[in-house]
Order: structure tokens, then sequence, then C-alpha cells
């Protein structure tokens, strides 16, 4: 799955999972864009995606986490795994 598409699936799953309606995001977004986003039609820019975190009440990367589990497959713990070593790579703790 392209990478637009699976962030669309992200926002999709997340927003139905709060038990938001598209309408739910007019403070920061139309309901005409988040469409566009959840068809995978636009790419949402790094202050969008942090605002359409906050509408859904979750950490941006959550969004980000979801978008690359349905592009690339794989489970959370895989993904948060590689996370994690490659930041450690370049900020240990």
């Amino acid at each position: 799955m392209d990478i637009r598409s699976a962030l669309g699936r992200a926002l999709k799953t997340l927003r139905n999972s709060r038990g938001l309606t598209q309408e739910d995001f007019s403070d920061v977004s139309s309901r005409t864009y988040l469409s566009t986003l959840e068809r995978g039609l636009k790419s949402p820019t790094l202050d969008k995606i942090n605002a359409l975190a906050g509408v859904i009440e979750i950490h941006p990367l959550s969004i980000m986490v979801l978008t690359y589990l349905a592009a690339e497959g794989g489970t959370v713990d895989a993904v948060l795994a590689k996370v994690r070593r490659e930041l450690g790579e370049v900020a240990p703790e």
C-alpha cells in the first residue's frame, strides 16, 4: 500500500476508534480536506498531523506508527523496537 493511502487508513481508523466524525475536526481542518487525506489524495504537513492528533487526543507518532504498519506490515512491537534501536544510535540515553 502506498504511504498516502496508508496514512488515510490510519487517520480513518483512529477517528472511528474514538467515535469522531469528520466534522469534529472543524477547528483544525475542513471536512473536505480530511476526506481527501483519508482517501489518500493529499499529504498533510507536520503541523497538520500534530493538529489532527490533538483532536484525536493521541501522540502524533501514533498516527505515523499506524501508517507504517498499514504500508509495510509487521507489528507495533517490531516497529517500535526498530525506532528505539535507530534513535539509540543517534541519541543514546
